[in-house]
């Protein structure tokens, strides 16, 4: 290593002698350019013609103009040269004339400077070369369009010029003038608000990327100029998209620093809470690009779904946020297998889909849309359908399956929180507290909302007969209508009603003569009133809410029929002696009642546990319930009816599951 200084020292000091002996213009403008090199170390030469090329030393020197040079200076020059002391003078961590080492907080800054050098010289060639070069390709093959360079590169002409001309010659001048002004907070604290400009470049990088994949692909001449430069020493054998992702690591590269910087400085220096303002508001452009990275991501997700929907309706708004998607079963009101349904969750709307068989251009339509403002969710509980939620809102009211507990607990939680945000955000948007299935303010509500939000339709099979006349219904004079207005089930002469709807734009709709008479306040003809109510009028539904025990069990016997029908048979509490047998759940009159004063209640034989009896003198009904379990809370509750017993309070007896 000695030798080889050694040698260049000799060819240094050969150089300035022969620099002292030729006084020629040419000589004279490289000593010059020595000269400017030693004293301003900061200063920028002209930038080359072709920036991915090494300049000729010899075409960069030939236009500068003639200047003589002292006898004196070069004397001075090669003096120094031959006693060393102008390497020392060089070398970093000394000071001149000193030994001791320099302090860590002029190091970092040293280091800072240094890898903003290293940045400005990759922002040159992202905006002077790749995206310079890109634009003249396209300017003069027309093989693909100057905008496409343009989204690709953003606003990267803009980060270049602040960095190259006003943050790194900052930077410099501080360094270069550190023992009398030894900070630099303030300087970045006037140059930091700058840094919000990577807000858009980092917003812009993920589209970009795509665009430039996609045009590497189909573009030939596109692909030619990248790979040229990125073939060339400039580039370092790294990648276009390489050099692109240097702006969006930069700023965290700051605050990295910044924060070491503000540790090593001594509690007394003055430059200490400069500085810590200045890590501050790097802290916020960071914050501010990261919030950025956070929109990209959630404009990239509405365009997922706007593509996914066909882009047929403008129903994606940039300023909605998706909060949850995922498949759901839809239980409906006729058929008894779920149907496939998908469901988009915004901060302000519920999107119900039906996937498309042929997913040509989309994968869902859209059927329904329900304002979150105003909307409802709660669990069902239902043994048919197990992991049920009810959905209601004011277009639509939906049954829907999960396709497990902790899916439909998440589905509950994500519509609940956007509509607890929607209520923050405006209070005359306010749900109404619901209550569990069943409580007496659910039904309170119901007919203050009549009309105003879309019900919850009543399945087919759980009714056999209209919910408002009691006529049994059958498939050919007497068919099966849902009221628009409450969802009961009833026959076409009880629903030959019409009334406007809020929920459906004030438009007519089928309504039960009930609710046409609460909507319109219209008095019904004498020949549509309703009748007299007999003993076996007893609505199942309000038997269930309101029972001591109810529940479906197997009608066993000739006394049925040969089928062996299901009933569901209701022991109610405002009528607790007497067994009421109805064909489906919600209908509104009962298929027989049975009092229970009297009758012995045997257990069923070993050959079935699960079957018990109910006798009494040449009266026999045989029941059979779906488990051992069951049919001991059944025996119970019949013999306790059969001895007389009544419940005191609301909660007593009560034996329902």
């Amino acid at each position: 290593m000695e030798g080889e200084s050694k040698e260049k020292l000799a060819s240094v000091s050969s150089l300035v002698t022969v620099f002292e002996n030729s006084r020629t213009p040419g000589a004279a403008s490289r000593v010059c350019k020595l000269e400017i090199e030693h004293h301003c170390p900061g200063g920028r030469a002209p930038p080359p013609a072709e920036p991915w090329k090494e300049p000729n030393l010899g075409e960069t020197l030939q236009g500068s103009e003639p200047r003589m040079v002292s006898r004196r200076y070069l004397s001075s020059l090669k003096n120094k040269l031959s006693s060393g002391a102008w390497r020392k003078s060089c070398q970093p961590g000394t000071h001149p004339g000193l030994g001791t080492q320099e302090p860590e907080e002029k190091r970092i800054v040293q280091e800072l400077l240094e890898t903003e050098k290293a940045y400005v010289a990759r922002l040159h060639l992202l905006d002077q070369v790749f995206f310079q070069e890109l634009l003249r390709e396209a300017r003069a093959s027309k093989a693909f369009p100057e905008d496409v360079v343009r989204l690709i590169f953003s606003n990267i002409s803009s980060i270049y010029l602040f960095h190259a001309q006003f943050f790194l010659p900052e930077l410099q001048r501080r360094l270069d003038d550190w023992i009398a002004t030894p900070r630099i907070g303030d300087v970045i604290q006037k140059l930091a608000p700058f840094l919000k400009m990577y807000s858009e470049y980092v917003k812009n990088f993920e589209r970009a990327a795509e665009l430039l994949a996609s045009w590497t692909d189909k573009s030939a001449p596109f692909q030619e100029v990248i790979t040229r430069i990125q073939s060339s020493e400039a580039s370092g054998s790294l990648t276009l998209q390489h050099h692109m992702l240097e702006p969006v690591q930069r700023i965290p590269r700051y605050e990295l620093l910044l924060k070491e910087y503000v540790q090593k400085l001594p509690a007394q220096a003055p430059d200490r809470a400069d500085a810590q303002k200045a890590l501050d508001m790097i802290f916020l452009a960071a914050q501010h690009s990261n919030a950025a990275i956070t929109e990209m991501e959630r404009l990239q997700d509405l365009w997922d779904v706007y593509q996914r929907l066909g882009l047929e309706d403008d129903i994606v708004d940039p300023s909605n946020t998706l909060l949850r998607e995922g498949p759901v079963l839809k239980i409906s009101f006729r058929r008894s297998d779920p149907m496939e349904r998908y469901l988009f969750l915004f901060n302000n709307m519920l999107l119900y889909c039906i996937p498309k068989v042929i997913q040509v251009g989309a994968q869902f339509q859209v059927r329904t849309r329900i304002d979150v403002a105003g909307m409802k969710v709660r669990e069902l509980t239902d043994a048919e359908f197990p992991h049920s939620f009810l959905v209601s809102g004011k277009q639509r009211t939906l049954e829907l399956q999960a396709r497990s507990q902790e899916e439909m607990i998440s589905w509950i939680q994500a519509c609940q929180a956007a509509i607890d945000q929607i209520e923050k955000r405006n209070e005359t948007f306010k749900a109404a507290v619901q209550g569990p299935e069943g409580d007496t303010q659910e039904q309170e509500l119901l007919s203050e909302e009549l009309g105003l939000r879309a019900p919850q339709w009543v399945r087919d099979k759980m009714v056999t007969m209209c919910m408002r006349c009691r006529e049994p219904f059958n498939a050919l004079t007497r068919r099966r209508h849902h009221c628009r207005a409450c969802g009961y089930v009833v026959c076409a002469k009880c629903s030959d009603y019409r009334a406007e709807l809020k929920y459906d734009d004030n438009r007519p709709n089928r309504v039960c003569f009930h609710c046409y008479t609460f909507l319109t306040g219209n008095v019904l003809p004498e020949d549509k009133e309703d009748k007299k109510r007999g003993i076996l009028e007893k609505g199942s539904t309000t038997g269930s809410e309101q029972s001591i025990m109810c529940g479906f069990l197997q009608l066993v016997g000739d006394k049925w029929g040969k089928s062996g029908p299901r009933g569901w048979c209701v022991i109610p509490r405002d009528d607790p002696l007497v067994l009421y047998v109805y064909a489906a759940p919600q209908d509104m009159r009962a298929h027989t009642s049975i009092p229970l004063l009297g009758y012995q209640v045997t257990a069923g034989t070993q050959a079935d546990p699960r079957v018990f009896q109910l006798q009494q003198s040449c009266q026999l009904y045989t029941f059979k319930a779906e488990t051992e379990e069951l049919r001991g809370r059944w025996v119970k509750a019949m013999e306790r009816a059969a001895s007389g017993w009544s419940p005191r309070e609301p909660s007593d007896g009560d034996l329902s599951d």
